[in-house]
């Protein structure tokens, strides 16, 4: 279908500044159980085109479920006519944009195909981690899951531009919740964040059987911990926090759309302003930040994004400094800088935006043990259970699952419900060390919400362990 759809457009194309049409399907499986019990399994299959216009100055995009030449032709139509209409009212001249006619291919790594393993096998393989995660009466919630997705999209221009790309993903999730009396917590395999382009091969790399009984004993572990200390301390994160950390306090803050205003009436605005690029000191001369759509396997990754835009690794903030905003060719154009290749939409129906994709701190050096020996009293924190952030991306407080204490350079007791604050403005800055490769961790969530109307989109996240001095942390009720 893509080829024949790919013909119509080439016979349809109007004469305009530019013309795109982006095709894509999205087919997902998810099989689940709760308790024990097979949940029912969830297929989908999403089908449509959206059709971008640029002409006279304006812009207008129609989006179609219907393939049709007739359905094509119309939404062409509409783009059009919605480029017409805008031409005297745009906050910039489209006309004057030079857009990519791009021409190549992706598709990621799948050695293993969901196709390849029957359904039974699944559910059995399911059952099997669900009767490890249930080892004793206090824990009352457990869950396994295995969640598919196939992404394809055909990307076409007026100027010849032909660019087809197939993501496969596969997120494996674990999780218990354990109660005593009034207190009650959870544990999960990262938080969802063990979701990473390729397909069954996976799974060998995580060892869920083992994850599954580490889950449920930490489950445990934490009813009987006390809560964690309120102080102001050394605080260290793992990657599967660090996640959460970077894509809150750095990614969206430095999107060049909200920052231009664009989020302002529905997520907020940013505390960073154009002028901070190329001066500001965001973080430590510790902090190192790519973004880089290239990462093999990592869940944001493609070859172009959804304007046609290569995607290549560019520094965001370098030894510190703020280098260059999240910005696609749009708001590159709008802002006169440069940017990345981040354009992306999260279907056939919605327009693309500034995204993240791949947003990564990169590795320093030394284990675990290398960042804790110097620290005489502080917290280690892992996967995150709650976030709070306000409307300019710079006052947080973040939750996590699970901590330890560290004292005198160890590792010691195990507490519950911890949590941190801080400025985002000043946060980094406390970046005290950053783990090496051994302690890095590639990581992605299927959940970043943004845009009106609402997108929900995929975004990976590497990163090392990391340090930080002088936080506040404080345990929750």
């Amino acid at each position: 279908m893509f080829e024949e759809v790919a013909r119509v457009f080439r016979e349809e194309t109007p004469a305009v500044d530019f013309c795109s049409l982006r095709v894509s399907r999205e087919r997902s499986q998810t099989v689940w159980t709760r308790q024990g019990v097979l949940q029912p399994v969830g297929n989908e299959d999403d089908f449509g085109a959206m059709v971008v216009v640029h002409h006279g100055g304006g812009t207008g995009y129609s989006a179609t479920p219907d393939l049709s030449r007739s359905g094509i032709r119309a939404a062409i139509a509409k783009a059009r006519a919605w480029a017409e209409r805008t031409a005297d009212m745009s906050v910039v001249d489209f006309s004057k944009i030079p857009m990519p006619h791009p021409t190549g291919t992706y598709e990621s790594k799948n050695d293993r195909p969901w196709s390849g393993l029957a359904l039974g096998d699944k559910i059995d393989l399911l059952n099997a981690l669900s009767e490890r995660l249930k080892t004793d009466d206090r824990i009352v919630d457990w869950e396994s899951t295995l969640w598919w997705i196939d992404a394809e999209s055909l990307y076409l221009t007026n100027g010849g531009g032909e660019v087809s790309q197939v993501q496969h993903i596969l997120i494996p999730h674990l999780q218990v919740a354990a109660n005593d009396g009034v207190d009650t917590v959870v544990r999960s395999l990262g938080g969802r964040g063990f979701a990473r382009q390729g397909g069954l091969e996976l799974l060998d790399g995580l060892d869920l059987s083992a994850s599954a009984d580490r889950i449920a004993r930490e489950a445990l572990m934490l009813l009987s911990a006390p809560s964690c200390p309120s102080e102001t301390t050394e605080l260290v994160l793992a990657p599967d926090q660090m996640m959460l950390q970077i894509h809150e306090s750095i990614g969206h803050p430095l999107e060049l759309d909200r920052i231009l205003g664009d989020e302002r009436n529905y997520a907020g605005t940013s505390f960073v302003t154009l002028d901070m690029f190329g001066s500001y000191q965001y973080g430590s001369e510790l902090l190192n930040v790519t973004y880089d759509p290239t990462v093999d396997g990592q869940l944001a990754s493609y070859a172009f994004d959804d304007e046609g835009v290569s995607a290549e690794r560019e520094f965001i903030i370098r030894e510190g400094k703020l280098e260059r905003p999240l910005g696609s060719v749009i708001s590159q154009h709008r802002a006169n800088m440069p940017g990345v290749a981040n354009s992306r939409a999260n279907g056939w129906n919605r327009p693309s935006i500034d995204r993240m994709a791949n947003l990564n701190v990169e590795p320093g050096e030394g284990d675990l043990d290398a960042l804790i020996s110097e620290i005489e009293r502080g917290v280690y924190m892992e996967t995150n259970v709650s976030w709070s952030i306000d409307d300019s991306r710079n006052k947080f407080q973040f939750g996590c699952e699970f901590a330890r204490l560290i004292e005198n350079g160890e590792l010691t007791d195990v507490v519950k419900k911890p949590n941190y604050r801080g400025v985002s403005a000043s946060f980094w800055r406390n970046l005290s060390g950053v783990g090496g490769e051994e302690t890095r961790s590639v990581l992605g969530t299927p959940y970043c919400g943004k845009g009106e109307p609402n997108q929900v989109i995929r975004v990976g996240h590497a990163s090392p362990t990391c340090r930080f001095s002088d936080v506040e942390v404080f345990g929750g009720a």
